[in-house]
């Protein structure tokens, strides 16, 4: 319950000021411990304020990629890439990537949900809500689910909650909408 307080402190804010422009911002989001969030902000902005480390790495990367070279046999500069593959995704791409998912979810759902899978796709968008790894993300979900709470009674009703979700946070984050009428296309 703790955690659920400290993160939905960030909701008194306007949540514009909690989203900001994603890909422009310098300021670094932190977690309850002072870490910097890989997952809430931009890479570039997560490795600027990741100085000191990042650089500490840089010097002993050159033995590890030789003999990550030497071991595959792929070229260095390949291995460099590949360790900046591996860390978990910033904010855009996995919200790109929960987008992908939550409207490809929605487009599948059945035509007309019995109760059992209205109360699943419930289920499933609350636990998504408290354990999605972007705090304010989370937050800014559930307190939109309780304001309007998902259209789980049929497949259209939920893909055109989810777009007119996605809508909100495209305006907050400075993005065009998308034409909600246009979803079953």
């Amino acid at each position: 319950m703790a955690d659920e307080k400290d993160s939905s402190s960030a909701g008194a804010k306007s949540v514009a000021a909690m989203f900001g422009k994603m890909g422009g911002s310098t300021k670094q989001t932190v977690d309850k411990d002072g870490r910097p969030c890989r997952v809430c902000d931009s890479f570039k902005s997560w490795r600027q304020h990741e100085g000191k480390r990042h650089s500490k790495a840089k010097k002993a990367a050159p033995a590890t990629a030789a003999a990550a070279v030497v071991a595959t046999g792929s070229s260095a500069s390949s291995i460099m890439t590949l360790a900046d593959d591996e860390c978990p995704p910033d904010s855009q791409v996995l919200g790109r990537a929960t987008w992908t998912f939550l409207h490809t979810m929605a487009a599948y759902y059945p035509e007309k949900a019995d109760s059992r899978q209205q109360g699943m796709m419930q289920s499933l968008l609350t636990s998504f809500s408290h354990f999605y790894p972007c705090g304010r993300c989370a937050t800014h979900l559930r307190s939109e689910m309780e304001k309007h709470p998902p259209a789980v009674d049929t497949r259209a009703g939920l893909s055109q909650w989810m777009c007119q979700t996605h809508n909100k946070v495209n305006v907050m984050l400075g993005k065009d909408e998308f034409d909600c009428t246009k979803v079953d296309e």
